[in-house]
């Protein structure tokens, strides 16, 4: 399965899947997106796709669809996104021109099962040339509540950039290593938009919510307020700017993939200063919208660029 293919003379960039045994499956079964290799055309579906957004909520993708389908002049009055996936109550996929837009729930397990199915549909559907990106939320360490990070490395609970993983009863450890070109694209639309702040920081990912994050608010607590600030100045010294539960996976996974990735998350409040959201529904409401605004801005200036070619 090879990493690239030329076409018309270029070298296009094609999904790379790792797993001899599915050349051998006469059948491909999406389960958790309610979609298969034999039950529906992937390369008619979703062949044209050149931008993939993910994210936690399936009302944030949906969201996101009908904001990219205005910005890139494909809305139409009182239209309506069916979501793709409709079969299933996992996952909610929404798609408008090239660009694809998928919600993979809270956490590693989560986004896992639906990478997996992800990187075979783009696989089956012929793709090329596909980018990745996540949109979403996360705790700044040292920022101003409503900072857009884009991330530089996802690291672990120790600072280092990998994945540790357990398979067959054995660690393996893979890299977190994400696209610093796209990166500092991102963050060039974040300065050409001047509406918000937008920094390129490590991302720090975690296993959970609450104690995995030194949070003090749990229903369970072993450390001190004194415990929580040394970790977190820690933290911040290794150049973590914000937390959250999917990244290294999510970087892992396209890397062996040969997928341009990017995290793009905005802090929600200043990690140092509290652990509970305070700010108002409406404040946060603006907050959440600013990685699909930056994304979106990309998106719109990428394709721009690609006709004018």
């Amino acid at each position: 399965m090879p990493l690239g293919e030329e076409k018309n003379g270029a070298c296009d960039r094609s999904i790379y899947v790792n797993n001899p045994h599915l050349e051998s499956m006469t059948e491909d079964i999406l389960y958790h997106f309610n979609l298969g290799t034999s039950t529906h055309d992937l390369p008619a579906m979703f062949g044209d796709v050149k931008f993939v957004c993910v994210g936690g909520s399936p009302w944030r993708m949906k969201s996101f669809t009908e904001y990219i389908a205005k910005e890139l002049g494909l809305s139409e009055p009182n239209a309506d996104y069916p979501n793709i996936c409709a079969g299933t109550d996992r996952y909610a996929m929404y798609k408008v021109g090239p660009v694809l837009s998928v919600s993979h729930g809270m956490g590693i397990p989560s986004i896992s099962i639906m990478l997996h199915e992800l990187i075979k549909l783009l696989y089956h559907a012929r793709c090329t040339d596909v980018t990745v990106v996540r949109i979403g939320t996360s705790g700044g360490i040292g920022l101003k509540p409503g900072t857009v990070v884009v991330t530089k490395q996802s690291v672990d609970s120790a600072f280092q950039p990998r994945l540790e993983q357990i398979i067959l009863g054995k660690p393996v450890v893979r890299s977190t290593e994400l696209d610093g070109e796209l990166a500092e694209e991102l963050l060039q639309c974040g300065k050409d938009l001047a509406e918000f702040e937008t920094v390129i920081g490590n991302t720090m990912c975690t296993l959970d919510f609450y104690e995995g994050q030194a949070r003090l608010d749990g229903a369970f607590c072993s450390y001190s307020e004194e415990d929580k600030q040394n970790y977190l100045a820690e933290a911040y010294a290794a150049g973590v700017r914000n937390i959250e539960m999917e990244s290294s996976v999510f970087a892992a996974m396209c890397k062996l993939s040969n997928l341009r990735a990017a995290v793009v998350c905005v802090a929600l409040l200043d990690r140092l200063k509290g652990d509970q959201l305070t700010s108002s529904h409406d404040v946060l409401n603006n907050y959440q919208q600013r990685p699909q605004v930056l994304v979106g801005h990309y998106i719109k200036k990428k394709l721009n660029a690609s006709k004018k070619s």
